[in-house]
């Protein structure tokens, strides 16, 4: 039997595409294990998938000085160690990485175990993980044409991100049901990414009232950011939405999110119009800058950056992108698809040792 490791962990963008290959894979009758953080995002979001988890120790790759430095490495090695260890016991034939800091050692340690190892790059410009393991990887998948020129040109291919069926199936009529909101009104959806963002969070409370003069409104806060505001006629909060999240997407009109690659590609797939608000470079590597930058430039998305966020610059934005909604979905359908989960199960087959 088929035997593949998947890993990959620090945010629901580094899971949920390792979920829909899971899915492929468990269909096609492989075995399936999952290495990921002890008490990391990637757990909480598989404790009820049926998947082997294996913890292993990580280092976080911080940009900024921290005391935690001095100890990260220590925490690496011991992370190679045991991965080094399972994989050992455990004899996959592959190892598939989604990126985040969880996947260094699980990447190195199969690469001294001689297993082959895939990866997957969601950006357009590769994050620090997966930079530092692109030299003990077979083939690096890619979402984008424009991250060719960051990578060994012999090791990359173009395929998209696979992308869960619940999204590419939503169903808008079951997610008005879920939210208990009906035709009157186009739905804004708003979100933050899995950990929720906090200023965009604010604002929306402040606002909602404008706002649901011309909307129903969904918004999604993030895990344990709890407000204390009330729900009113129209306006839904939710802290997260797992299963009835594709529904959700499908019966929003437009949607406000950050600029994860993730979202992005799901938003291009479906043909989702939509507003990125990017995290600023102080809070991040830059990587959702250049995102919302590229796109906006293709003409695929409307942008508002942190530094102009007011209560105002955000009602406008909104309202333009609603003006704006038939031109993008006409532009969204010469987005380049890719049968990503197809494409990547290939390369996994071609690579099994």
């Amino acid at each position: 039997m088929v035997s593949i490791v998947f890993t990959g962990g620090g945010s629901a963008g580094h899971v949920t595409p390792n979920i829909a290959l899971m899915d492929a894979a468990v269909a096609r009758g492989w075995r399936v294990q999952y290495f990921g953080s002890a008490e990391g995002i990637e757990r909480t979001m598989l404790k009820d998938s049926g998947i082997s988890y294996y913890a292993v120790s990580v280092g976080k790759l911080r940009r900024y000085f921290s005391l935690e430095n001095l100890f990260d490495p220590l925490r690496l090695l011991l992370g190679v160690w045991q991965a080094y260890a399972l994989l050992g016991r455990l004899k996959p034939n592959l190892v598939f990485s989604k990126g985040g800091f969880v996947a260094v050692p699980v990447v190195v340690g199969a690469w001294l175990r001689r297993i082959p190892v895939i990866s997957h790059e969601s950006d357009v410009t590769p994050g620090l993980a997966n930079r530092i393991c692109s030299p003990f990887c077979r083939r690096i998948c890619i979402t984008f044409e424009e991250t060719k020129a960051y990578l060994p040109p012999s090791k990359v291919i173009l395929t998209g991100t696979p992308v869960r069926s619940e999204i590419l199936e939503g169903d808008a009529r079951k997610g008005r049901d879920f939210l208990g909101f009906n035709d009157s009104k186009p739905i804004l959806l708003v979100f933050g990414g899995s950990l929720g963002a906090a200023k965009i969070n604010d604002l929306v409370e402040r606002v909602v009232g404008a706002l649901l003069v011309d909307f129903q409104v969904v918004h999604v806060v993030g895990r344990d950011n709890i407000y204390s505001g009330r729900d009113r006629p129209g306006y839904v909060r939710k802290e997260f939405i797992s299963e009835e999240f594709g529904d959700v997407l499908a019966a929003a009109s437009i949607v406000v999110s950050r600029a994860g690659a993730n979202s992005l590609y799901e938003f291009f797939v479906i043909g989702k119009p939509h507003l990125l608000i990017p995290l600023p470079l102080a809070a991040s590597r830059g990587d959702q800058l250049e995102n919302a930058g590229l796109f906006k430039a293709k003409g695929f998305s409307h942008v508002l950056l942190e530094e102009d966020l007011t209560d105002d610059s955000f009602l406008d934005a909104v309202s333009a992108l609603q003006a704006d909604t038939p031109v993008l979905r006409q532009r969204l359908l010469e987005f380049p698809r890719q049968h990503s989960i197809n494409l990547i199960i290939g390369e996994i087959e071609q690579n099994l040792r």
